[in-house]
């Protein structure tokens, strides 16, 4: 079935194409974060109103890994402990950071009634694959260990992001599978899965929107370099066996190159037995889920998140 864009995106795509944006496979890679930096004035929506946002650091071999914790106004707490998404941000392993996804993870902590910590992990290509990876996975351990004096409760300890962010979720969740901390559940927004690129919604002109086929090359050069591409931890659906994941909600859009990675993925998590929620959108193209000035289904996904975030416990 051929892609159709629904009428606001189609209008998203048009004046993006219209601005005359540089391909960010033209340029380096602290161009192309400024480009996306700035591009988020544009298309995010107002942020809610939060009792606080504080920076946090977190300890790491290498040093320290730059964190955002988000507190709601209004937190489900049990026995005085609330629950927290750990949220990595989508870019390609190469561009995003706390800002660019700062008002989607205020509106996941709003209406989630939860706290949100965004993590600012390394990036590529000043740091290549696994380095992201390791990132993750210290942050999301040093939380849990340190879960009670955070305010958080340690069962109730969420993974999630968009994109690649969704890789490290999925990676992260593999990880702590098999050796802590346990999660309560894993959020995958249009995640990436699979670096092989076999999958037919790669070569789908219509699906080379915004995050084109050409740009996803320049973002895995720069992340995996000379790594291997089928290795799990960048692949994370050529992990052995999916059984014993925490609960998944795994979103995907029509108009993406990764759609049916995240299809096929959604399928792993189904089959293994993973409870799983799966959300489509058909009109839409990636990048859509943190547009939500400009694009309602934006906001349509972060409700219905939230609400699916609530019922985790």
């Amino acid at each position: 079935m051929p892609v159709v864009l629904d009428p606001d995106a189609a209008a998203v795509y048009k004046a993006f194409q219209e601005a005359g944006r540089p391909a960010y496979e033209s340029l380096t890679a602290p161009e192309a974060r400024e480009y996306y930096r700035a591009a988020r004035i544009v298309s995010n929506p107002e942020p809610p109103a939060l009792d606080s946002s504080n920076e946090l650091a977190i300890p790491a071999p290498h040093g320290a890994i730059p964190a955002r914790i988000y507190t709601p106004k209004t937190l489900r707490k049990t026995d005085g402990l609330v629950p927290c998404l750990m949220f990595f941000h989508g870019g390609g392993w190469v561009i995003g950071d706390l800002d660019t996804h700062e008002v989607v993870c205020q509106k996941l902590a709003h209406e989630g009634e939860l706290i949100v910590i965004s993590v600012d992990y390394r990036l590529a290509p000043e740091h290549r694959f696994p380095a992201a990876v390791d990132d993750a996975v210290t942050a999301t351990k040093w939380v849990a260990a340190n879960a009670r004096d955070l305010g958080i409760d340690a069962s109730r300890l969420i993974v999630g992001g968009d994109s690649a962010g969704g890789n490290l979720a999925a990676v992260v969740a593999l990880t702590a599978r098999d050796g802590g901390p346990k999660l309560a559940a894993q959020l995958l927004v249009y995640p990436a899965t699979d670096f092989s690129r076999k999958h037919p919604s790669h070569r789908e002109p219509e699906t080379s929107i915004l995050l084109t086929h050409s740009v996803i090359g320049w973002f895995g050069n720069h992340y995996l370099g000379d790594a291997d591409h089928s290795d799990w931890r960048a692949s994370p659906a050529r992990a052995k066996d999916f059984a014993g994941l925490p609960p998944a909600y795994v979103l995907t859009a029509g108009a993406d190159p990764l759609r049916d990675e995240g299809d096929e993925y959604a399928t792993f998590l189904r089959d293994a037995g993973v409870p799983l929620t799966y959300r489509h959108f058909p009109g839409q193209f990636h990048g859509f889920f943190t547009m939500g000035k400009l694009l309602n289904q934006a906001n349509v996904a972060v409700t219905e998140i939230s609400a699916w975030l609530k019922a985790q416990g």
